[in-house]
């Protein structure tokens, strides 16, 4: 074993891969930052009354939803400059894919939470006084959130192992570097760091999903 005989090499290793890790870290947390509020509101668009704004929305989930996500960040990338007066970089390219995909996912588990909210919830809202916004915001946001922290749990993980995609237009992440390594050194022990990166990653995540969710326990 080339790197776990080896503590120097070793320790080297680890932290060449934590600085993948971090680009990895601002990937899923920009994209949660981004596709969290503009999935609720695609979602909001998708149930509204007006046609013309619940076709061109539900084309775009199914689009975004039907496609891979590595062929849309490609197509960010290397197509969307040519139709577009102005180009993004990598990384740019990489959240803004990650972002209007994962909204996409995002709006249809909003939806399906804010349906399940019953009509009296809103009629209590109007019978207080309330405005139609003051009533989601104070009444049925709280309980979607509750009713959706499963499934949103499940995204994030996912998120979480998505991010290796960014390296399909060179973005230096946390995969795209143990594969270097991998490469460079005729060993898989890099695969096997990263591996353990993803799980305490992934491990982190969850117990805050957790934490969310007991902070939440309010809204039964």
């Amino acid at each position: 074993m080339k790197y776990f005989n080896n503590p120097e090499k070793l320790w080297n290793l680890v932290q060449i891969l934590l600085q993948g890790l971090q680009v990895t870290g601002r990937i899923f947390l920009l994209t949660l930052v981004l596709s969290i509020p503009l999935g609720m509101l695609v979602a909001k668009g998708r149930m509204s009354r007006l046609a013309i704004v619940r076709a061109p929305i539900s084309i775009y989930i199914y689009v975004l939803r039907s496609t891979p996500l590595m062929l849309q960040v490609m197509f960010i990338y290397f197509l969307l400059p040519r139709i577009l007066p102005f180009n993004f970089d990598r990384f740019t390219a990489a959240i803004v894919a990650f972002t209007i995909n994962y909204a996409a996912y995002f709006a249809e588990i909003f939806r399906g939470g804010i349906q399940s909210i019953p009509v009296g919830q809103w009629e209590a809202g109007q019978v207080l006084g309330m405005t139609h916004a003051q009533t989601f915001f104070r009444i049925v946001l709280p309980q979607v959130c509750k009713r959706v922290l499963l499934p949103v749990t499940n995204e994030v993980i996912t998120l979480v192992k998505d991010t290796a995609l960014a390296s399909t237009i060179a973005v230096t992440e946390l995969m795209s570097l143990a594969k270097k390594h991998v490469s460079t050194s005729s060993s898989i022990e890099p695969y096997i760091i990263a591996m353990v990166m993803y799980l305490i990653f992934n491990g982190i995540t969850e117990q805050v999903c957790r934490l969310v969710e007991r902070k939440l326990n309010y809204y039964q």
